[in-house]
């Protein structure tokens, strides 16, 4: 059986499983967003998308290379208690989905009770060793305030116009 689009559709099992990994990390880890770009040839002159970033090495990024895809968009923190359980059930999702249709990018922020001390690098080395991560752990970032990275600042923009208020600790939104 194949799901709208021509991907093939999971078991209900393992639906549901993925589900429940992606409902844990929803409610367990600050910031989350749920990101899905529209496949029309038709661009808005400004989203999530066009925008450039750093990488935990410095380099520059455009977001353009993820557009096409699902982008699970969240910040991470490595000393918060809930450091291992998110790491875990985000690289299950990441492993699961695949990259061909899905991403997770994680930024590293330290907002939310300087629960991320180290520099980009070692955050990206301590997801690594620690727990295998596989997707994509961008630079160090502030996502709130004057200094918040462009791109979260975009992202915390339509939560004030979804009314859904200040991004800490929110649901996943759909900004399609």
């Amino acid at each position: 059986m194949e799901a709208l689009g021509g991907y093939p559709t999971k078991s209900s099992a393992s639906r549901a499983g993925l589900l429940k990994v992606l409902l844990s990390v929803a409610v367990c880890m600050g910031s989350l967003y749920l990101l899905q770009s529209k496949l029309s040839k038709s661009r808005k002159a400004k989203d999530f998308y066009s925008f450039e970033v750093k990488d935990a090495r410095g380099r520059t990024v455009s977001l353009e290379k993820y557009r096409g895809k699902v982008s699970l968009v969240v910040n991470v923190a490595s000393g918060s208690e809930l450091t291992e359980q998110n790491y875990r059930a985000l690289q299950e999702l990441h492993r699961e989905l695949g990259t061909s249709h899905f991403n997770v990018l994680a930024f590293p922020c330290s907002q939310y009770g300087d629960t991320e001390s180290g520099t980009s690098r070692e955050i990206e080395a301590f997801a690594k060793s620690n727990y295998g991560v596989t997707f994509p752990i961008f630079s160090k970032i502030k996502i709130m305030g004057s200094e918040a990275e462009p791109a979260f600042r975009f992202i915390t923009d339509l939560f004030f116009r979804a009314g859904k208020g200040d991004p800490s600790w929110s649901p996943p939104i759909d900004i399609t």
